[in-house]
């Protein structure tokens, strides 16, 4: 037996246990090792029956994932886990798979493999492949179906949502939920079915006959309406619908889609994605060891949008907080609106009333600064006004202890200007939390010229606490998101004063997989937000350079997107958008202005215009060591902007496409705009110059 696998005998069961940490994922070594030890327990004459079970918090989470980008790059020759499965399956005593914690992917094709499977009271299966722009490669969705009906088979292979134990029992994925002890319930169920037949799930063809075709073309429909422009989906429903074919002619079906997923751009995009929010936790300068400041106790100054939603992410990671306000109507509004969004979770039964008054017993909602002397971390969310914030951290200095981190929440303003108000710059910190902060997973850490590490270690250990992905960030104007947006909105203002119109902006943005387009995207974080944030950072304009008028226009109307029911476009009382023709009228004053000649525009520009804005900017930003890596923006824009997942991020897809035709079209654009506003970044120069990429 390997390391990985270990190999037991209890009487007259056999227990082999999978030992890799921290998941037990199929990393090579571990199923060579469960297939030694059942072919071990086959040729002991006193062993009866085996059981197959994970050691620590679960069975098999999955697939090594890294192993899969090595066989796309021909470092690893592909998997043999669907012969190895095979193997098992042919066992000539019965094999029983104990599952707790995860059977996902890999590890539920892998128990499929068994005779019989268990399960604890908690256990979960599931094929999340489609997730990472894959479908099951080792008989999962020939299996799958065998057992469990095709109809569950294609919503759990298309969709990757994993089900419980009641629900795999009903389904018949599972043979019996193990109340207790695993071990010794999955043990003694072994010798109980020991000395009975046993049936392969592969030979199993009863819940086969008479499948309904809408089951498939249901399915289809349903993955081109919310998976668009993704392949897994589509061929794992017709991986399923092979199925009905015999065992052999479905696996070989099953094995060429899977082959053809593995190669494509998505899997490779969410991969990326997959592997990026583990390596944006990693800082060259800021080792491991380094030390951290405990977070016992946390104050949050602002109870409004973000404010509330700060101190929401404290109160559920079981951190007390302060929240203080300027008034007892402010401060009453913001606990209103926290109680109202527990109240919705609770409604939506994501937790229990029990919680919801836990958690709120663990905010202090105040008018002073009174305690404040007692936080480990204060976070600063004001709205953006360099004056007041220096306000509010010149009295922090002078009542927060020493090692007391003081953090703000600025989405733009200078870090380091904010931490001169204090004579501790080392404790100052950005934390640039995303609206909705209680549901925006992205934290952008802003490191300042005086930031100690010791902070910044202690600010991405926090990140994960508040179960937050934290990318850390140099001190700029906009920092890495919003820097990149600011330039992204740019066009799209640009792009409708010469003459596309607010639908044709939103809608290819939209089609390309953004979350929403970058005029909604205004419309919702509020026309006067960025009207004020423009006024805070006017001095840093370069004169005489062409900037959008559109915006102010809208702010003097009035007009600040959906909070007013108008603005790039017209809201009813739900929020649902309509064309506004007085925009058009804007858009050509504004033009008229500036001295622009409209014109039909065609999609190809818009998306052109608006992303390879995004892909220079994070070049310049790269060059200027303000973002560490690539991956770093694309996980920033991933997780806080909307970007698809199946395009890897704004970097990721300028690789995709090619840098050099990026650059290309960079330079194109500043032949015809100005080069004040499409100068090339030298890094994409020289990456395309190269034939390199940015990841």
């Amino acid at each position: 037996m390997n390391e990985l696998v270990k190999y037991a005998v209890h009487d007259d069961i056999a227990v082999v246990t999978i030992d890799n940490p921290p998941v037990n994922a199929l990393s090579p070594g571990v199923p060579e090792g469960i297939l030694e030890g059942v072919q071990r327990a086959v040729k002991d004459p006193k062993v009866r029956a085996i059981v197959v079970i994970g050691a620590g918090s679960t069975f098999i989470a999955g697939a090594d994932i890294r192993e899969f980008a090595k066989i796309v790059a021909g470092e690893a020759p592909p998997s043999d886990l669907a012969q190895i499965i095979l193997q098992i399956e042919d066992s000539s005593k019965p094999v029983v798979m104990a599952l707790h914690g995860t059977a996902f992917g890999g590890g539920l094709e892998l128990a499929m493999g068994g005779h019989y499977r268990v399960i604890s009271p908690t256990g979960q299966v599931g094929q999340p492949e489609v997730k990472l722009g894959l479908i099951p490669g080792a008989a999962g969705t020939q299996r799958l179906p065998r057992l469990a009906g095709v109809r569950l088979a294609v919503e759990m292979c298309a969709f990757g949502e994993p089900i419980g134990a009641k629900e795999a029992l009903a389904a018949r994925i599972v043979d019996r939920i193990i109340e207790g002890d695993l071990l010794t319930g999955a043990m003694a169920f072994a010798r109980e079915i020991s000395r009975k037949p046993f049936r392969k799930v592969r030979d199993r063809r009863e819940r086969l006959t008479d499948v309904d075709p809408v089951i498939f073309s249901s399915a289809t429909d349903k993955a081109r309406a919310t998976r668009k422009h993704q392949e897994a989906p589509l061929a794992a429903i017709e991986a399923v619908e092979a199925a009905i074919r015999p065992f052999e002619r479905g696996c070989q079906i099953e094995r060429q889609l899977f082959e053809e997923c593995l190669r494509s751009n998505t899997s490779k995009a969410l991969i990326h994605a997959f592997f990026g929010e583990r390596t944006v936790a990693k800082i060259p300068d800021v080792p491991k060891e380094t030390a951290t400041y405990p977070i016992r106790r946390a104050a949050v100054i602002g109870a409004g949008t973000m404010g509330g939603g700060i101190a929401m992410n404290y109160a559920n990671a079981g951190i007390p907080v302060m929240i203080k306000e300027t008034t007892q109507e402010a401060l009453d509004r913001g606990m209103k609106v926290i109680r109202g969004n527990y109240a919705n979770s609770v409604k939506k039964e994501r937790f229990t009333q029990k919680v919801m008054d836990e958690r709120l017993a663990l905010m202090t909602p105040q008018l002073t600064y009174e305690g404040f002397e007692q936080a480990d971390i204060v976070v600063e969310a004001v709205f953006e006004n360099m004056a007041l914030k220096k306000e509010i951290f010149t009295a922090l200095d002078g009542i927060a202890k020493p090692e007391c981190i003081l953090a703000t929440n600025t989405s733009t303003l200078d870090i380091d200007e904010i931490a001169s108000a204090t004579k501790r710059p080392e404790m100052v910190v950005g934390h640039h939390f995303f609206s909705p902060a209680n549901v925006m997973r992205l934290l952008e850490v802003v490191r300042g010229k005086a930031t100690s590490k010791e902070v910044i270690a202690t600010s991405m250990a926090l990140g994960k606490k508040l179960k937050k992905v934290a990318v850390l960030a140099g001190n700029c104007r906009g920092f890495i998101g919003n820097r990149m947006i600011h330039i992204y909105l740019r066009e799209a203002q640009f792009l409708l004063e010469e003459g596309a119109s607010v639908e044709e902006i939103n809608g290819a943005l939209v089609d390309f997989g953004m979350a929403m387009g970058p005029l909604a995207m205004s419309d919702l974080a509020g026309i006067d937000v960025g009207w004020r944030i423009r006024q805070e950072s006017k001095h840093l304009e370069k004169p005489g350079v062409r900037r959008p008028l559109v915006a102010d226009k809208l702010y003097e109307m009035r007009r600040y997107g959906q909070k007013t029911g108008r603005g790039f476009s017209w809201y009813d009382e739900n929020r649902r958008p309509t064309p506004d023709p007085e925009i058009t009228v804007v858009a050509e004053v504004a033009a008229a202005e500036a001295g622009i000649a409209r014109r039909k525009i065609a999609r190809e520009e818009i998306l052109d215009r608006c992303l390879y804005a995004l892909v220079n900017e994070g070049a310049w930003l790269l060059g200027e060591g303000i973002a560490l890596r690539a991956v770093d923006i694309d996980v920033v824009y991933l997780m806080g902007y909307g970007f698809p997942a199946w395009r890897g991020g704004p970097m990721f897809y300028a690789d995709t496409v090619g840098l050099d035709k990026v650059l290309a079209r960079v330079e194109e654009f500043g032949k015809t705009h100005g080069t004040d506003l499409w100068e090339p970044a030298p890094l994409l120069r020289e990456l395309a110059a190269a034939g390199k990429k940015f990841n």
